[in-house]
């Protein structure tokens, strides 16, 4: 899926570029560059301290460990997503859907016996919280996803194997934790756009939405709405360090999207949503040459 090379050769030939397209580009640059200097001239973290919600004991192989599972408002929530469809994208392996949580530091304290044991508190969105409150299905995600990021985070291997304490909404205490001091908010959502690439004839490959933001100074994502499509098959897709080209072999689409920033092409992922008909793409960025 990631190339250095673009769907046809055509598309490598320079084309003069329509005000809009101008404009854009313009955009996603002064946006990138804000981002820099405001990690530069800003803190990174500013503490929160998360609210109790409640408790779950599993263990690892040094012992019993507790997870605090806290909420914050200062937490970003996750996509408004349906159950039906976040089954879907999990049926389907994708990776778009992302819960953003805080795993604090482990902290060592005695269970209801006396004994040693570590608890971890992770922290979600309280609105979010509230709603898994409701849900049996979001609850035991949210608990797998912080037991894989704790295990990720610090080494451990956790028991999948846990249950809910009735009487304690949390173990020990829990402490303020630093999470980012600012969320980069999407930059522009784009109409059809006109981008650089040959032009069909009437009646040709249509050139789809498409939706572009930093979800951070190193991550581009991308959104293409293709509604008349029902899955992937067909589609092609081209990365290059700064041009994202699609295309299909039922030729119902067509793009061709030059992107001035620096594109990790080796490291892009890109997933269907079907119910959706969307068409997402995580681009990691490299670093701009000083």
């Amino acid at each position: 899926m990631s190339s250095s090379t673009l769907l046809e050769p055509e598309l490598r030939e320079a084309e003069t570029l329509g005000d809009e397209t101008v404009r854009f580009q313009e955009l996603l640059l002064q946006a990138s560059r804000e981002l820099q200097q405001a990690q530069a001239t800003t803190p990174e973290s500013t503490q929160i301290q998360p609210q109790p919600g409640f408790c779950i004991k599993t263990n690892s192989s040094e012992g019993k460990v507790f997870i605090n599972i806290c909420h914050s408002p200062s937490i970003p929530p996750p996509a408004d997503l349906t159950e039906d469809e976040l089954l879907q994208m999990l049926e389907e392996d994708q990776a778009g859907f992302r819960i953003p949580m805080s795993l604090g530091e482990p902290h060592a304290e005695l269970d209801a016996k006396g004994q040693g044991c570590t608890a971890y508190d992770v922290a979600v969105n309280s609105d979010f919280y509230r709603r898994m409150q409701n849900s049996n299905f979001l609850r035991e995600l949210v608990v797998t996803i912080a037991r894989e990021g704790l295990e990720d985070k610090y080494g451990l291997q956790l028991n999948p194997e846990w249950r809910m304490l009735k009487n304690r909404t949390f173990l020990g205490s829990i402490s303020q934790q630093n999470i980012r001091s600012k969320q980069h908010p999407r930059i522009q959502e784009l109409g059809n756009l006109h981008m650089p690439g040959p032009r069909g004839p009437e009646g040709g490959p249509e050139k789809p939405h498409l939706s572009l933001w930093l979800e951070a100074p190193d991550l581009l994502l991308a959104e293409i709405d293709l509604p008349k499509l029902d899955g992937a098959l067909g589609l092609s897709l081209e990365i290059g360090e700064n041009r994202l080209a699609m295309g299909g072999s039922q030729q119902l689409y067509h793009l061709d999207a030059y992107i001035p920033l620096r594109i990790n092409s080796e490291e892009s992922k890109a997933a269907f949503h079907r119910k959706r008909k969307q068409l997402m793409v995580a681009m990691p960025l490299l670093p701009v040459p000083s």
